[in-house]
């Protein structure tokens, strides 16, 4: 039987630093293929940095031709000036995969985080190890900054959302669970 392989692209969008992370699954098995950041403070005009989004974004895709992107939904602030450049940076990350036509799949902050830990309000140290160890990254693969987990972990979490072979069942309790599934629990 052939193996069964899928590429995801994870971004975490931002206007001073985009995260980005790279997942591979083949035969539902996750592995990193590559996490990084797009530095964007060093741009003073905000279209300059909305290109270099444009570019990485298609830069990645043309290296890695994922089949998927997965990217954190922007969450709600109170400034309003924040609010629109981050969803600038959105926007043009998704235009960048609508032009390869890769499908896009949104998820809020709180989903991935919950996705990863179990906790919709764990800190970025959290999902950083958690990704870290799901899926054996070695202490000099992990990069300082959280952005490029963020990236990583939004990829992960569309693994999870779209790879869940317990989806669809329905169990009466942990009891059931267990009994329905021997092998996830030790």
């Amino acid at each position: 039987m052939p193996e069964k392989e899928r590429i995801i692209l994870g971004i975490d969008p931002g206007t001073h630093v985009m995260g980005y992370g790279v997942l591979r699954v083949v035969n539902n098995k996750p592995e990193l293929l590559a996490m990084g950041i797009l530095r964007l403070n060093k741009y003073d005009d905000h279209y300059l940095r909305l290109r270099r989004i444009f570019e990485r974004i298609i830069s990645l895709i043309d290296e890695f031709l994922p089949d998927e992107l997965a990217i954190e939904a922007p969450f709600f602030g109170k400034n309003v000036q924040s609010m629109l450049k981050l969803g600038r940076a959105q926007g043009v990350a998704m235009a960048a995969a609508l032009s390869r036509d890769i499908p896009i799949f949104e998820y809020a902050p709180l989903k991935i985080k919950m996705s990863i830990t179990g906790n919709g309000r764990a800190a970025k140290e959290q999902v950083a190890y958690m990704l870290q160890h799901f899926l054996k990254i070695p202490d000099e693969n992990m990069l300082p900054q959280m952005d490029a987990t963020d990236g990583l972990a939004a990829a992960v979490c569309h693994y999870f959302q779209t790879n869940n072979p317990s989806a669809g069942k329905k169990f009466t309790g942990w009891k059931d669970y267990i009994n329905k599934n021997p092998g996830k629990v030790k």
